[in-house]
């Protein structure tokens, strides 16, 4: 089983005195890819007003400028420690026991626009870098769809994905059985489900925070609908896209 997370943009500072590492993050066939996205990045750092127009910060931003100039050099921690928001707040990956970060190490990946699919406890610097940023001769969706949907594509087992929109066109999952999609949504007083918004990065850190505090070992969709709601969550079957997108389900927050 993998689990697909968005990142944030938000970071926790600090970490181990160890610089990024690109050989020892998880999926190796990413390294050159990444490789010229920490380049490019580093590059764009050195003129500080044109980095601010790239990644559309304010001038109360101008600090992630600094994170940017100095990430191949600056501390490193665990992926789903370094990120914060309302997703990672709702996981709280620090608190985690042990075994509940190792089966985290086994099953969830967070999507970098960095450094594209990292491990939740591969070592990562802190940065500033979106899925919609542009970064000069260098186009994110083009530039990471191919090579991540090629890692995704040779994952065998079930994927259940809780990537944003647009972090998913930065490298759709396959479409076939056991590859989904999961939506928040909410039942309306009218017994229909509506989409959330605010909610929908709570409800998806809370979701992964009871996956990997109750470790099952998951093979299909109708396996993971029922360990959801043994758990008290309530996935259910939405839109089936056939063959061109994975299928959806449906987290009710």
């Amino acid at each position: 089983m993998l689990v697909l997370l968005p990142p944030s943009e938000t970071k926790r500072d600090g970490g181990i005195e160890v610089p990024l590492a690109l050989d020892a993050l998880s999926y190796p066939s990413l390294g050159s890819a990444r490789q010229e996205t920490v380049a490019v990045l580093r590059e764009l750092a050195v003129d500080g007003e044109a980095m601010m127009r790239a990644l559309k910060l304010g001038p109360r931003q101008a600090a992630e400028v600094d994170r940017n100039r100095v990430v191949a050099e600056s501390s490193t921690m665990a992926a789903i420690d370094r990120y914060t928001g309302v997703l990672f707040d709702a996981l709280d990956a620090p608190t985690l026991d042990a075994p509940a970060r190792e089966f985290a190490a086994r099953t969830v990946v967070v999507h970098s626009a960095l450094l594209g699919l990292v491990g939740a406890l591969d070592p990562i610097p802190a940065y500033r870098l979106s899925h919609d940023s542009r970064l000069p001769g260098l186009r994110l969706k083009a530039h990471w769809r191919e090579p991540i949907s090629a890692v995704l594509e040779n994952e065998p087992g079930l994927i259940v994905d809780l990537r944003s929109e647009g972090y998913a066109e930065l490298g759709p999952a396959p479409a076939r059985a056991g590859s989904v999609y999961v939506r928040v949504v909410s039942l309306g007083a009218d017994g229909r489900n509506r989409a959330l918004n605010h909610f929908n990065k709570q409800a998806k850190g809370r979701f992964t925070r009871t996956l990997v505090e109750a470790r099952p070992e998951l093979g299909t969709v109708d396996e993971l609908i029922d360990w959801a709601a043994s758990a008290g969550h309530t996935l259910t079957l939405g839109a089936d896209h056939g063959a061109a997108k994975p299928r959806e389900l449906e987290l009710v927050a």
